[in-house]
């Protein structure tokens, strides 16, 4: 399957981006390119392009697509590697102008149905992003304690039903391993009441979320990752990052308002005493979502948050 990308708030991005030039930019996220071709296109052969990506699939369709560009790098590699990354490339000793992530799941990964992310295809379970790691949807569901289910499907699925849900699954891989996407749903529906059911979105939709997150460790690297690209960039260089799940946008906010007031003094004391400066200021006091036209063409659209912080 070709593999296709439509970039979610595209112009948002590129104008927050602040695109200079010459400048060195990374999309930690690289997908299918939708993003980078834009910015490629507004860099000069001094200016330097890397995309990273954990899905050997995304980076070969990106190869084709920024084919035109000689200034691009890519990297095999999870974004929460970023340090490595920079070290390699010698990014700490130029530093970065700026950053742009593209958080979860792609739309080439929702309908490639032998990759497992989708309740709308039977496949085998699996949802890695990184084929490579060993943690997949199938061990999630067949090998995790009916608690830790639970918890996942809870916290990261924001699954009122997720007890109930935890429960029906233990109980039916009792009686043979949960193998496919199809079979993983049929359990769900029978776990969530049938008036629960009709409420609007397909009742897996929270439960293949969760462990979706669980398996790619979505959650975990996500606040240390900003925090290192944020040591990365120059002054005046901007970070900008687009979340699909309020986990997610929550993590963004509060980090980004820690850098941007790290001052840890009581509130009573008249003048600040830990030191502590701010690195940040934030660009977007309130999350930038997608205007009425995007939302008609692109659903991936309708969860979609975008920040951005500034490097003082």
């Amino acid at each position: 399957m070709e593999f296709e990308h439509i970039p979610v708030l595209l112009n948002e991005c590129i104008e927050g981006l602040n695109i200079k030039p010459d400048g060195i930019y990374v999309d930690c996220t690289l997908g299918g390119a939708g993003h980078s071709s834009e910015i490629a296109a507004r860099l000069s052969p001094k200016g330097r392009l890397i995309g990273i990506d954990q899905d050997i699939e995304a980076l070969s369709a990106a190869k084709k697509r920024l084919a035109p560009y000689d200034n691009v790098v890519y990297v095999h590699n999870n974004f929460s590697e970023i340090k490595k990354i920079a070290e390699d490339l010698s990014l700490y000793s130029s530093g970065v102008d700026g950053f742009l992530l593209d958080i979860g799941v792609s739309s080439h990964q929702l309908d490639e149905a032998d990759r497992g992310f989708s309740y709308n295809y039977d496949a085998p379970l699996d949802m890695r992003m990184d084929q490579r790691k060993p943690l997949s949807a199938h061990t999630v569901v067949n090998t995790y304690s009916q608690e830790d289910l639970t918890r996942i499907i809870r916290d990261y699925g924001e699954e009122r039903w997720a007890k109930r849900i935890a429960e029906f699954i233990v109980s039916e891989r009792q009686i043979k391993p949960i193998e496919t996407t199809f079979e993983l749903v049929s359990v769900i529906k029978k776990a969530v009441p049938k008036a629960a059911r009709a409420e609007g979105h397909h009742p897996a939709k929270r439960t293949f979320q969760a462990i979706r997150i669980e398996v790619n460790g979505e959650l975990d690297i996500l606040e240390s990752s900003l925090r290192t690209m944020v040591d990365l960039l120059k002054s005046g260089g901007r970070l900008c990052i687009i979340t699909f799940h309020s986990l997610e946008d929550r993590i963004v906010k509060n980090t980004f308002r820690e850098l941007e007031n790290p001052c840890t003094c009581p509130r009573d004391f008249p003048v600040c005493v830990c030191g502590k400066k701010p690195v940040v200021k934030i660009i977007t006091r309130k999350p930038v979502v997608a205007g009425d036209e995007e939302l008609k063409l692109n659903r991936r659209s309708h969860s979609a948050k975008l920040r951005i912080v500034e490097k003082l």
